[in-house]
């Protein structure tokens, strides 16, 4: 499975960005899609995953900010992120789980937010 991650860019504090993660494959036959980022010196952590049955988690920090939504007709799903802070800075991955052994990752897509 490969996945194309794209949408960053810079925007000021407040603004909003929405990311999209198109799959090479079927995103049913994943267990669960989800975004995650990591900024410099820090882990990745995870910022929202959608399971198969729909299921929705968000990270603490996301606080209503941001909503992940997919479209399976076309094997994508989105991030929709909104009053963007700057502590939000960080590469923005996207990723297919489809079992517990097996995990694909995109390429990351940067998002800056300008005090």
């Amino acid at each position: 499975v490969q996945l194309q991650a794209s949408g960053g860019g810079l925007v000021q504090a407040g603004g909003s960005l929405r990311l999209s993660c198109t799959a090479s494959g079927n995103i049913f036959s994943a267990i669960v899609m989800g975004w995650y980022r990591q900024a410099p010196g820090k882990q990745r952590e995870l910022v929202a995953s959608i399971a198969k049955d729909g299921t929705r988690i968000y990270g603490e920090f996301v606080k209503e900010r941001f909503t992940m939504s997919r479209v399976t007709s076309n094997n994508t799903v989105y991030l929709q992120m909104n009053s963007l802070k700057s502590e939000d800075t960080a590469v923005y991955y996207c990723s297919f789980r489809r079992s517990r052994v097996s995990t694909y990752w995109g390429q990351g897509t940067q998002v800056t937010v300008s005090p």
